[in-house]
């Protein structure tokens, strides 16, 4: 009943379009609806955001592209797309799609991208797209989709790129894929696989791109990229990955892009990464590793961009960490939050290094043989806990010739929040730490310290039989002296000094008192007249 019905109203649908083509009399009289954009130049026909419910049937039968993105449509009508055969590109995304009946695109031979992302599917089957030989793009993403059985993409056989992410895919049937032997990207990403799908993949041999990250994998097994020897992107980040099989990459012999971001890593894989002899991109932060170590990336000769951000463990960059990466153009180090050292020698070896970007770590101050910083085209160290003082002073001239996001000061607190581009010496409390300013004065120090000893040896020289003499004289009269008082000393002993002492108080004392009397006894015997004394008395 539910074909009978739609078969009839198809035809119902098709005699009113040619009614009005007759009412308007002309061949291409057409309907545009409103809030539409028709271009019957171009052929294309947009109707965004228009509040359609149903697909509209009156447009330009010559239309090669009609863009339906968030409207209100539940259905695909058998019928819907039968009077446009011409088209070339579809796009449903965002609508409220339930199902697809069986040959709603079998007049579509020429149709090259379907889009119907963000719906609401949860099944289709071999006959969902039958009729589509010549799409190349089929855009599925966000929807609710749960397996991929075999067959569904039989008749696909031109197929280039489909896109099955962000939907509740757990299970890949082996033979799903069997059939686009032309694919050449493949997302599954974001969906509830446990494991590698590597019998599924394996007949896409000219597979260029696979995205599968945002699973639930745990463990990336041996061989489980078998046969996919044209790969060049791999992307499976965040996909709670906390080991890799040594030989995990195994036969990725094309691969110039890995993606390892967002996982559980607690080392880098050094020995498993070094079997990607092309690898020129890899993205490997947010992980758990607390370091990067001497030789990390061994074997990545030809590695042109590395991205380690977010790498929330990550204290310390090790002395020759990227020794084997002599190419490697672009190295990005961002918001590592416990990033606080780079050992010297961490950049050593890099003559290609132009693009490095440090931003929002615990970096205090950087060493200025950490690298040629002059040489690098772009710079970003912002948003870092910068200590403003003269270890820092040669930075602050490296970034006055670059337009980049603004290093602002940490310590000390008086210069907290301030542009360390273009400080002066003075600002930064050191006058004289300019290299020039400092070999001026360590060469009048080392002038001057040789000027004193040069005049004291010439001094020395030509007074030198004065001065001889002068410590002769001092040494011996020294001596003289010493002998005498030792001599002195030894003549009494300290008693007799002492009783001696006393003795010779007493006399005294006696001898003043003697005095005093005969004084007193004189006064008395004094003439009171002015009478001469008598020689006789004298």
């Amino acid at each position: 009943m539910k074909k009978i019905y739609s078969y009839c109203r198809s035809k119902l649908l098709f005699t009113f379009f040619l009614v009005a083509l007759f009412v308007r009399g002309e061949a291409k009289a057409t309907f545009c609806p409103n809030l539409c954009t028709c271009d019957d130049e171009t052929l294309e026909v947009s109707c965004i955001g228009a509040n359609l419910d149903v697909i509209p049937i009156a447009l330009n039968p010559s239309i090669q592209r009609i863009v339906l993105k968030d409207n209100k449509i539940k259905a695909v009508e058998a019928a819907a797309f039968q009077f446009y055969g011409d088209l070339k590109a579809v796009d449903l995304s965002n609508n409220h799609l339930f199902s697809i009946p069986n040959g709603s695109f079998e007049a579509q031979k020429q149709l090259i991208e379907l889009h119907l992302k963000h719906n609401k599917l949860s099944s289709i089957n071999e006959n969902t797209f039958l009729g589509l030989k010549s799409l190349t793009i089929l855009n599925l993403r966000d929807n609710y989709l749960e397996i991929l059985k075999n067959g569904f993409f039989n008749s696909l056989s031109k197929l280039q790129e489909i896109d099955l992410g962000q939907n509740r895919i757990s299970h890949v049937e082996s033979n799903a894929f069997q059939k686009l032997v032309m694919l050449r990207v493949l997302y599954l990403d974001d969906n509830q696989l446990r494991v590698i799908p590597s019998n599924a993949l394996r007949p896409l041999n000219a597979l260029a791109e696979l995205h599968i990250g945002l699973n639930a994998f745990t463990s990336l097994i041996n061989d489980g990229f078998e046969g996919l020897d044209r790969l060049t992107v791999l992307d499976v980040s965040g996909a709670g990955l906390d080991n890799i099989t040594e030989k995990a990459f195994k036969g990725l012999s094309a691969l110039r892009v890995l993606k390892l971001n967002g996982n559980k890593l607690k080392e880098i894989p050094t020995k498993q990464l070094s079997l990607l002899l092309r690898l020129e991109e890899l993205i490997l932060g947010q992980n758990l590793f607390t370091d990067v170590k001497t030789a990390a990336f061994q074997g990545l000769f030809n590695l042109k961009k590395l991205d380690i951000s977010g790498a929330k463990m990550l204290t310390t960059i090790q002395a020759g960490a990227f020794s084997d990466n002599s190419n490697l153009e672009t190295l990005i180090l961002n918001s590592n939050k416990l990033l606080s050292e780079m050992e010297d020698g961490a950049l050593a070896g890099l003559p290609n290094l132009r693009h490095l970007l440090l931003r929002d770590n615990a970096f205090t101050g950087f060493s200025e043989s950490l690298v040629s910083w002059n040489e690098l085209r772009r710079l970003d160290i912002a948003e870092n806990m910068l200590v403003c003082d003269c270890r820092i002073l040669w930075l602050a001239e490296v970034l006055v010739s670059r337009n980049s996001s603004p290093v602002l000061c940490s310590e000390p607190v008086n210069m907290k929040g301030k542009p360390l581009k273009g400080m002066q010496p003075d600002e930064l409390g050191c006058a004289f730490f300019d290299p020039r300013k400092q070999a001026l004065l360590a060469t009048l120090c080392v002038a001057g310290i040789a000027l004193t000893f040069g005049i004291g040896l010439i001094l020395y020289y030509r007074f030198r039989r004065r001065v001889r003499d002068v410590l002769t004289d001092y040494k011996w009269s020294h001596r003289a002296i010493s002998r005498k008082e030792h001599e002195y000393r030894k003549t009494f002993s300290e008693e007799e000094y002492i009783v001696r002492a006393a003795h010779t108080h007493h006399h005294d004392s006696q001898s003043q008192h003697y005095l005093q009397q005969q004084s007193q006894l004189s006064a008395h015997q004094l003439p009171t007249s002015n009478r001469p004394v008598p020689v006789t008395e004298l």
